[in-house]
């Protein structure tokens, strides 16, 4: 990936503050850069260039519809085809194409209640467009022969605009054309806000001191939290872990496996030529912002039982690598929090994607740039995941988290 070659702000004052600079950063970087209607200039704040502990190097870079929410299947439908048109976005014969590999999610119900929370679900993506289909469990073993059905109700499945994608490559030209437009990166950290009653007036930077800035977004993924409470902001984010296996099998699948959703909370995809499963720890709560460490345990008490019960093919399977990262977590409703405070409105949040993220980065960075250039969304109203929902109490019910 690229590195940050610059240690030093140019300047003093910024119109644009962006603290932090992996992709949801990034993203606003290159749209707000982009616009041929913003004239102001940019600095994104990246505490570690390397990006070695983000979520977004330690994403499964997966893409989906299914959604129970209209405005998360209209995101993801943008991250769709934004990927698809990347070259166009770009605007550089050089970009490359991002490949995708549209093997689908399929979500396996185990009972009654999750079949018909499925099935309501399908109703709203196809209503928008989606390709999703349930699938009975007869139908699944008919078309992916190597599942074992038993225990299964029904699937729901789409293979139009779902599977996982090359999001480093996404990452990386984002901040190359970013940087092209002007925008300046520098190897530093936020470590104070300042105030003047509700508007943001400055950042206080570990290495360079106080620079001022007209606005600031908080693109800080698990730290979100944290950085909001240097301006006196609450914001329920937090990071929590979660586990990646990358494995090869003995007896290789013979076709594509979707994204598969076992109703156990195990997932698992095909990664090239190897298989990549994962799982949320068995008790779930926050953790420390450089707790990184493995359960080693969960593999063989939980991930493996689970993989060689739901695909027989994968008894004889070998891990060859393995890692935790971070999911921003929302604990409020597991959705993104977007756009400005509502008191401090020069303060806009770009956090709390539980997982989603990386998916949801094109229309966000494109939402956000929107916000600070016309002080309006142009293109799809994100109005529903912003701040005041919380100040309210009133969770933004997604039925469709993992």
């Amino acid at each position: 990936m690229l590195s940050s070659a610059r240690h030093s702000p140019r300047r003093s004052n910024y119109d644009v503050v962006i603290a932090g600079g992996a992709i949801m950063g990034s993203s606003v970087a290159f749209f707000l850069s982009s616009s041929p209607d913003f004239g102001g200039t940019i600095l994104v704040v990246e505490r570690d260039p390397s990006y070695e502990y983000s979520s977004t190097a330690r994403t499964n870079s997966c893409m989906r519809q299914q959604f129970s929410r209209e405005v998360n299947i209209r995101i993801s439908q943008f991250a769709a085809e934004f990927v698809r048109d990347f070259r166009d976005w770009m605007g550089d014969p050089e970009a490359p194409e991002v490949p995708v590999n549209h093997f689908g999610y399929m979500y396996l119900a185990g009972d009654e209640a999750s079949a018909a929370v499925l099935a309501a679900n399908q109703q709203v993506q196809a209503a928008l467009g989606a390709g999703t289909r349930i699938m009975s469990a007869e139908q699944i073993a008919a078309e992916y022969p190597f599942y074992n059905v038993d225990g299964i109700v029904c699937g729901s499945h789409n293979l139009v605009g779902e599977g996982w994608w090359d999001s480093g490559t996404v990452f990386d030209w984002w901040r190359r054309q970013a940087r092209r437009n002007g925008v300046e990166y520098v190897s530093d950290e936020v470590v104070g806000i300042d105030r003047a009653g509700d508007t943001v007036t400055g950042v206080e930077l570990a290495s360079a001191g106080t620079i001022g800035c007209g606005a600031l977004v908080n693109a800080t993924g698990p730290r979100a939290s944290h950085t909001a409470a240097m301006a006196g902001l609450e914001l329920p984010v937090e990071p929590r872990k979660r586990y990646t296996f990358v494995f090869e099998a003995a007896e290789p699948l013979d076709r594509d496996l979707p994204l598969t959703i076992d109703p156990t909370g195990v997932h698992v995809r095909r990664d090239g030529v190897a298989y990549l499963a994962g799982c949320p720890p068995d008790v779930d709560r926050p953790v420390a912002y450089d707790d990184f460490d493995m359960d080693h345990e969960i593999w063989e008490s939980k991930v493996w039982p689970v993989l060689a019960h739901r695909v027989p093919a994968f008894e004889r399977i070998k891990v060859t690598s393995r890692w935790a990262g971070h999911y921003a977590y929302n604990c409020f409703d597991h959705n993104a929090v977007v756009g400005p405070h509502t008191e401090v409105r020069n303060f806009l949040f770009i956090n709390g994607f539980s997982g989603h993220g990386m998916q949801q980065s094109p229309a966000m960075g494109r939402a956000v740039a929107e916000l600070l250039c016309y002080g309006e969304y142009r293109t799809l109203d994100l109005s529903e995941l912003g701040y005041e929902r919380i100040e309210r109490g009133e969770p933004f019910v997604e039925t469709a988290i993992i």
